[in-house]
């Protein structure tokens, strides 16, 4: 029998779809009906509009109204907080078993909740799964296939053991999106957004990938939306600089909770990372001595076996 039989021959256990909103007037229609459009039998949506100036909280007020009786919705409109501290008040008001973050302006697809949850019931050491998206613009026309692949340049293959997710998540940043299902019970312990960061997913994904509790599945969960306001695509130096350097940060922080040859890897990250900066700021000398210091680490990593716990997922 299958994890998806068992789940049919039994109560579903509970999902809590997460939306964090903010500003997304034109999106977050289309993102919220996704979640009824999604056959998973058991769930409940938790909104908050995380102090948007546009119509974002009208509309979403007049969608609530229109399905409070098609699913479980709880609805808050409160002062901005930020996207950290917006998704971890989610997840203290989350009910289910399963927690599925989101965007308000990205929509899930049919079908990605019931393989994620499929996954984790068959997975228990697992604490969070991801799925891939496919890329759309702003109408909703796909732009790409895979938000791992054409996206990012991801190499799926790593995605399968331990040891390639830690590589992976370490060495290219290729998770686009809502894509992650996750256990609530790692939230009411110690696996929160770290508030105050703009790249707080990072963040998440590297403290799970230390511990080898991230599974992946290759299906598509979501639709990844691009479009002119996307945080993280910003073209403006100082904000490209100020996200460099906290993703620099970041990784210098969470270097010690890696075994080697995984805390090389991300150390070599860091000086990759430094480099980008050198090179906005214009500093060649800096430049050459961060990408050669990369590059003699990302060099000791590689030639390193792997870790005791590198097993498949």
């Amino acid at each position: 029998m299958t994890a998806h039989d068992a789940m049919q021959d039994t109560a579903a256990p509970l999902v809590s779809v997460l939306i964090p909103a903010f500003n997304h007037e034109r999106y977050v229609l289309r993102c919220l009906d996704s979640v009824l459009e999604d056959p998973y039998p058991a769930k409940e949506l938790i909104i908050i509009d995380d102090g948007s100036t546009d119509r974002t909280g009208a509309r979403i007020a007049d969608w609530v109204a229109t399905h409070c009786m098609d699913i479980p919705i709880e609805y808050v409109r409160r002062e901005h907080r930020g996207i950290a501290a917006t998704l971890n008040e989610l997840a203290a008001r989350a009910n289910g078993e399963f927690l599925r973050p989101g965007a308000s302006d990205d929509y899930l697809l049919p079908g990605g909740l019931v393989a994620q949850v499929d996954y984790l019931l068959a997975h228990p050491r697992k604490v969070v799964v991801i799925g891939d998206s496919v890329v759309v613009d702003g109408d909703g026309h796909k732009l790409h296939d895979s938000g791992m692949c054409d996206l990012h340049g991801a190499d799926k293959s790593l995605y399968h053991s331990d040891d390639g997710i830690r590589r992976a998540v370490i060495r290219q940043w290729a998770i686009g999106g809502p894509v992650a299902l996750i256990r609530k019970g790692a939230l009411d312990t110690a696996d929160r957004w770290s508030e105050g960061l703009r790249i707080e997913d990072w963040d998440l994904f590297l403290r799970l990938a230390a511990r080898g509790v991230l599974g992946f599945i290759d299906v598509h969960v979501c639709a990844y939306r691009l479009h002119d306001a996307n945080a993280s695509r910003t073209r403006h130096t100082g904000a490209r600089i100020a996200n460099l350097a906290e993703s620099r940060h970041v990784a210098m922080l969470r270097t010690g909770l890696f075994e080697e040859p995984y805390r090389t890897l991300l150390r070599a990250q860091s000086h990759y990372i430094d480099a980008k900066i050198s090179f906005l700021e214009r500093r060649p000398w800096s430049l050459l001595h961060h990408l050669a210091a990369y590059l003699a680490l990302a060099a000791r990593a590689r030639l390193a076996p792997a870790g005791p716990h590198a097993e498949g997922t």
